[in-house]
């Protein structure tokens, strides 16, 4: 053995790999942690879907390989759904790629369109995977600040003064995770406007337009955004399958043949009952986000609770699937999280994995039981 790949050198294993290493540790010394840290789905899927996995399961011929596009019903389904829920009207044979998980799908636009040495915009708080992906491929990312005092938007002034000619890939995440705000039209049209005059393609990625939004917005809904811009969407946290790799790569035919170029050479296509089941979950109507979301509030309210009981301030925002607090000044964030691990057995997510405009920041997801907020506020008041 010669040793590992030198990019391996850049690139740390996932915050959340090692820590629930340490988590599963404490559990086995008889702890009982309440997890709050990772934004997994506990609630069901529909029936309906589950219902669809079972019967194409069932199926003696479903269980061979499948097309690296996905099945005509999927593509169609992404497609109703994008123009019932965001008014925008998509080519479901050329302007839809489905993906096991897009997740993965950063991996595989990245690889389509990155050589060693360009550059990559990634927002700062923003998601690690932008980096690490960017980082295994050689490619150098540069981060520029989402500007709490704009809710979250992307400081324009520091992007004015940046020197973009190698910057070929721009991430943005609107409705934004960390933050949870929301995003606007206004704000794509800037962006977009700011792709346009850089030569960069926009990429936008939205998971979260359903979980407690009023509405859901998509960057290509702006008229003209399939010129310069791609967007990643998932069925994990809008239909409670976050183990089931679902997502979908929707924009411009040649934008997707060149990621299909990448993906068909990384996957073999997607199980034929995933892909059932999640044209049943596309079809689903609204009471479905309804319920969910009523689920979600009563969370949030407790969750907001106990951040106040902690002393951390709120920065409330309209939705998503997280709480973001701030904590307060001379208070180190890290230390707060590991403290309540080890003390109060409650496992948070410091937000200096977010990056470094995260480190006076922590996060709580919403996906954990209303009896398990209850428990760890009954932990802090005593």
């Amino acid at each position: 053995m010669k040793g590992y790949s030198k990019r391996l050198g850049e690139v740390k294993e996932y915050y959340f790999s090692t820590k629930l290493k340490e988590v599963a540790q404490l559990r086995q010394a008889g702890h009982a942690i309440i997890n709050m840290g990772i934004g997994s789905p506990d609630l069901p899927p529909h029936p309906s879907v589950i219902d669809a996995l079972k019967k194409a399961a069932e199926n003696p011929k479903a269980h061979g390989y499948q097309s690296y596009t996905g099945i005509p019903a999927l593509r169609n389904s992404f497609a109703a759904f994008y123009e019932r829920h965001y008014g925008v009207s998509l080519d479901p044979e050329q302007e839809i790629l489905p993906l096991m998980g897009s997740k993965e799908g950063i991996m595989h636009i990245s690889m389509a369109f990155l050589d060693e040495g360009d550059e990559v915009l990634i927002p700062n708080p923003g998601y690690p995977t932008y980096t690490s992906v960017t980082k295994l491929l050689n490619a150098n990312p540069v981060y520029y600040e989402l500007d709490e005092s704009s809710n979250w938007e992307p400081n324009w002034e520091q992007l004015a003064q940046m020197d973009l000619k190698k910057v070929k890939l721009m991430w943005v995440n609107y409705p934004n995770m960390p933050t949870g705000a929301p995003g606007n039209p206004k704000l794509f049209e800037r962006l977009l406007q700011f792709a346009e005059a850089n030569d960069i393609l926009l990429i936008n990625d939205n998971p979260y337009s359903f979980v407690l939004y009023e509405e859901a917005i998509s960057l290509l809904a702006v008229p003209g955004a399939k010129e310069h811009a791609l967007e990643l969407n998932s069925l994990s946290k809008s239909f409670n399958i976050p183990g089931w790799r679902v997502g979908m790569l929707a924009g411009r035919k040649d934008y997707l043949q060149a990621v299909l170029r990448v993906k068909s050479n990384m996957d073999s296509g997607m199980f034929l009952g995933l892909q059932e089941g999640a044209v049943a979950a596309l079809n689903l109507g609204n009471d479905w986000f309804a319920e969910n979301n009523a689920i979600y509030a009563r969370r949030r309210a407790l969750v907001w609770k106990l951040a106040e009981k902690l002393g951390l301030q709120l920065l409330k925002q309209p939705g998503g699937m997280f709480v973001w607090t701030k904590v307060p000044l001379g208070t180190d964030a890290l230390a707060m999280v590991d403290r309540l691990l080890h003390e109060k057995h409650l496992f948070v997510t410091p937000g200096m994995i977010f990056g470094s405009a995260g480190e006076q920041y922590i996060r709580f997801s919403l996906c954990v039981a209303e009896e398990d907020i209850l428990e760890a506020l009954n932990r802090i008041e005593h």
